[in-house]
């Protein structure tokens, strides 16, 4: 079944072929027939436009049955650099059973309607001494049939190293994200376990409760892994837990404000995008100050774009750090985004840090949730 299916499948492809070249080389059947006509009516010869449109179908015909064959031929046999003399070679020596092939086919298409020669073979004969002297013409055609060969064949060279080009792009972008999203993990951990070993001298049972809920943090972690982009939704409830977290070790210390439009909520977002801004401003500008601060974030679509910002007070001296959830966003946006998506991240000269990211809003929100960001505008959590 398999030889048979592969059989069925070699003579579709070449059933399409000459279907492509029949249905190209009959364009030129009227045009040439049009041609012969107003040359005639010049040298005051009337030709009847059907008898030379008959004698252009034949020799349009015959170039397009021949022409799957020198195309299959440039295909296993193409001129690449360098050029081998003997391929060379071998097309211009091509001219010459093509020129013997074409000769016999339009005498067979198109015999003369000789009265002398009535039977078929005599006039066969006959078509074959009048067809014979073109061989001009017919050396043209073979001439422009194999450059449209090899042009063909260059250009799906061409077009298949893009595409090839084009997937190992997608496999090592690919690739690096999974990397890049996979650094996130670790460091966050980091800090996260840092923050319950000062607890457990003091409060055990809030480090405890704060185990649990890095467990489940990770799980959705670990669930999320294989999503490039996931619903904004899904993004703000792991921010939260992980502020969550926090909270139980900062107490009062934390403040949290949202600021959500409702129609940016079924936006896609790249996973993870928002943890890391997160947790820069709970470890180099809350906790770092003894009297704690305040954490903003906010959500919002401006046109084809959504914008995310993470704004927190700054106070005392920030801890130093590597900088990787800064500069791990910004790799993350342009891999996902390219020139579409913008980081941007300063301090100000009144002790605000601002986080804000810009990038295309995929995914349409539903209509009710449009109908009531109209209606209740901006909602404040």
């Amino acid at each position: 079944m398999r030889g048979m299916g592969a059989a069925w499948q070699r003579v579709s492809k070449i059933a399409k072929a000459y279907l492509w070249s029949i249905v190209i080389w009959s364009g030129f059947g009227p045009l040439m027939a049009a041609q012969e006509k107003m040359r005639g009516l010049m040298d005051g010869i009337d030709t009847p436009y059907r008898r030379l449109l008959l004698i252009a179908g034949a020799w349009c015909m015959t170039a397009a049955s021949l022409s799957p064959v020198i195309f299959y031929i440039v295909r296993r046999y193409p001129l690449a650099r360098p050029v081998q003399i003997k391929r060379l070679a071998g097309y211009v020596l091509g001219a010459i059973p093509y020129l013997m092939v074409s000769v016999c086919i339009r005498s067979a298409l198109l015999p003369p309607s000789d009265p002398a020669t009535p039977t078929y073979w005599g006039r066969f004969l006959e078509g074959v001494r009048e067809n014979a002297p073109l061989f001009a013409l017919q050396t043209w055609d073979y001439t422009v049939v194999v450059v449209a060969a090899h042009a063909y064949e260059y250009f799906m060279r061409v077009r298949n190293q893009e595409i090839e080009s084009a997937k190992l792009q997608q496999a090592l972008a690919e690739s690096e994200l999974h990397a890049l999203k996979s650094q996130l993990q670790p460091h966050f951990l980091f800090n996260t376990l840092h923050g319950i070993s000062t607890l457990i001298e003091v409060d055990r049972a809030r480090a405890k409760m704060m185990v649990l809920k890095l467990s489940n943090l990770l799980r959705t972690v670990i669930q999320d892994s294989t999503s490039d982009l996931i619903p904004l939704e899904e993004e703000l409830k792991f921010a939260e837990a992980y502020l969550d977290i926090e909270k139980m070790r900062l107490e009062d210390r934390l403040e949290v404000s949202w600021h959500i439009e409702r129609g940016t909520r079924q936006l896609l977002v790249p996973s993870l995008i928002l943890q890391p801004l997160v947790e820069n401003a709970v470890v180099h500008g809350v906790a770092c100050s003894r009297d704690g601060g305040w954490i903003e974030i906010a959500g919002r679509q401006e046109g084809e774009r959504i914008e995310l910002k993470v704004r927190n007070s700054v106070r005392g001296a920030a801890r130093s750090g590597s900088g990787l959830g800064l500069q791990n966003t910004r790799a993350r946006l342009n891999h996902l985004y390219a020139d579409e998506a913008s980081f941007s991240f300063g301090v100000s000269e009144d002790g605000t840090a601002s986080a804000i990211l810009l990038f295309p809003a995929l995914g349409s929100p539903r209509p009710e949730e449009m109908r009531e960001e109209a209606a209740e505008g901006v909602e404040s959590q």
